[in-house]
């Protein structure tokens, strides 16, 4: 492990922005932050949204710069990635952003019923071979529901046209109410629309950056979750992906300009 690792860990763990859990939960443990992240980190009774697979972090604190009337959480694995995020958040003093390095198939262990308004799933890798690993297929969706306020939000953004093909067929088959859906989020628009995207196309990660450049559409569906509701998976063949996406390692900016009509 490198130096520079090393110091990025050392720092995750003083960082006031950063919960960290280094044991292994069991079916009866849970979180002690569970229920109480306004009351005991964000000191406000703000919605709480949170941003899976948040990487570098790049787009949990471009969130929270644009929306300062909610709190957000960015949640990854990787803490060296989440590292960039922490920093960034601690350096503009932004006190609506917080970073949780844990798995994703852990996130109904840190909060409770109805304490999660909103849930941001941004260029997660597609899992085409395998759905159950797919950050929309019921089982996570089943996970988000346990945290999730009744009819709370999910914003899929995604450059995978496989991901967002499967994505829109269960959230038809399952009649989930969808706010928006646009295979070109970036195309042309009517005003409606534009005012319905707003937020989503207002923040660009370099990863997205870098295929708008290479032409490629990017797609967004923001749907709610009626709580409780059984699901059922899309028994659909899905032409794969034939192209590789960008290193996600490298998404190290953040473009927030407004987008190019």
């Amino acid at each position: 492990m490198g130096k520079n690792k090393l110091s990025k860990f050392a720092d995750m763990k003083v960082y006031p922005n950063v919960f960290e859990f280094s044991f292994q939960y069991n079916d009866n443990q849970v979180c002690e932050m569970q229920g109480k992240w306004n009351e005991s980190y964000f000191h406000n009774n703000h919605p709480i949204v949170l941003e899976l697979g948040c990487g570098r972090g790049e787009y949990t604190v471009g969130l929270a710069k644009q929306c300062p009337g909610k709190n957000y959480i960015g949640i990854d694995i990787k803490g060296a990635r989440m590292w960039t995020g922490a920093t960034q958040a601690l350096q503009e003093g932004l006190t609506n952003v917080a970073f949780l390095r844990t798995s994703i198939e852990q996130v109904q262990r840190f909060f409770a019923q109805g304490e999660v308004s909103e849930l941001w799933i941004t260029f997660p890798d597609p899992q085409m071979k395998k759905h159950t690993k797919r950050l929309t297929s019921t089982p996570f969706l089943q996970r988000y529901s346990q945290i999730l306020c009744p009819n709370g939000i999910i914003h899929l953004k995604t450059d995978s046209p496989f991901l967002y093909t499967y994505t829109d067929a269960l959230v038809k088959l399952n009649n989930l109410p969808v706010e928006v859906n646009t295979a070109n989020l970036y195309g042309p628009l009517s005003s409606s629309e534009e005012e319905q995207t707003r937020e989503a196309r207002a923040i660009r990660t370099y990863y997205e950056s870098q295929w708008l450049s290479r032409g490629f559409d990017i797609k967004y569906i923001r749907f709610r979750l009626p709580a409780n509701e059984a699901l059922q998976e899309p028994n659909i063949e899905i032409e794969l992906d034939s192209y590789r996406s960008y290193n996600r390692d490298k998404r190290s900016g953040i473009d927030s300009r407004p987008a190019a009509k």
